[in-house]
């Protein structure tokens, strides 16, 4: 921490004289023997009692305050009790992750036409519809959010609270990491940990994260790894700030790169192997090989959700679940 930053709280003369001396940050001043400062100081800037007083006064602005595990067990349990619990409505898929809501990062990932932007949307949707005062928004990096998608949803969610549902979903376009950012930022700027309900942000859903970090990883650089970590740092700090779960949509990579050819080869998450420790649970979509069932008129394709990575609840659970039209369904016996 550079000591300038800490004016007024310590003398701007005092500042200027030990920057001379070459002495700019907190570590400079606390680390250095305090009788040696004071000799090279001009005569008459500072009495000896007083720089003493300013080196401990930087210290206490350069360190983090202290608290007792038992506050901070206190304030954890008041904020996950502020945390939204966000459902799928179905029983066997919520318990994989003990629902989709809290302070977390979600990442769902699977392959091409698996079921992550339609598991996401009726997660997003179903709360709205049940919470008239519930606002989302979903963060479009592709341009292929559907409203039509998300009316069907609608429709099959019989509350009072369904028909403004759209109205407090926040559709917004980004493009590439920049625009993402300027989002979260636009999001942050009238957001407080004490909003009101009305203006309490329920859940926010990135569809899909792949096409934002993606592009910027390099077998060569580091560099974007390092813009990887600091924006999912940023994410984090957003959901635990404002008690806001967020929903991560990650595409799928080939296990083995060379099986291109090979449309049924194993595949993975995407982004590298270290995405996975950036969230707090990871939940992997795929097809199950059925063809479409037919039941009560409804054509249904059969999805699965496996959880490949999770701080809270046990790892390789699965559940089945049906999909017909956009909506996802109970998977019968």
């Amino acid at each position: 921490m550079r000591l300038a930053g800490l004016v007024p709280s310590i003398s701007a003369e005092l500042v200027s004289c030990l920057d001379k001396l070459g002495i700019r940050t907190d570590t400079d001043l606390v680390f250095r023997p305090i009788i040696e400062v004071y000799r090279q100081l001009p005569p008459g800037i500072v009495a000896l009692r007083d720089l003493e007083n300013v080196v401990t006064r930087v210290t206490e602005l350069a360190s983090a305050p202290a608290m007792s595990g038992a506050d901070m067990l206190k304030l954890e349990m008041q904020a996950d009790t502020k945390a939204p619990v966000l459902s799928s409505g179905i029983d066997h898929l919520d318990r994989l992750l003990g629902g989709f809501g809290g302070r977390r990062v979600i990442e769902i990932a699977g392959d091409k036409q698996s079921g992550k932007t339609t598991l996401a949307l009726n997660i997003v949707l179903r709360h709205l519809a049940e919470f008239r005062h519930g606002r989302a928004v979903w963060l479009d990096t592709t341009g292929d959010f559907s409203v039509e998608q998300a009316t069907e949803v609608l429709k099959s969610l019989h509350t009072e609270a369904a028909s403004t549902a759209l109205e407090r979903l926040q559709v917004s376009l980004a493009f590439d990491i920049e625009a993402a950012y300027n989002v979260l930022e636009e999001l942050e700027s009238f957001l407080t940990p004490s909003a009101s309900p009305e203006n309490h942000l329920w859940c926010i859903v990135i569809d899909a994260i792949t096409p934002l970090l993606g592009p910027l990883l390099s077998a060569v650089s580091a560099q974007g790894h390092s813009t990887m970590t600091s924006f999912m740092r940023q994410l984090r700090t957003v959901a635990q700030r404002h008690s806001c779960p967020i929903l991560v949509i990650n595409n799928a990579t080939l296990i083995n790169p060379r099986d291109t050819a090979n449309l049924s080869a194993a595949r993975k998450p995407a982004l590298g192997p270290s995405f996975a420790f950036l969230t707090d649970a990871t939940l992997w979509l795929e097809t199950t090989g059925d063809e479409a069932v037919h039941d009560h008129d409804r054509e249904y394709t059969v999805r699965s959700a496996e959880v490949l990575r999770s701080k809270t609840t046990p790892l390789r659970s699965r559940a089945l679940f049906r999909i017909s039209r956009g909506i996802i369904h109970e998977q019968g016996p």
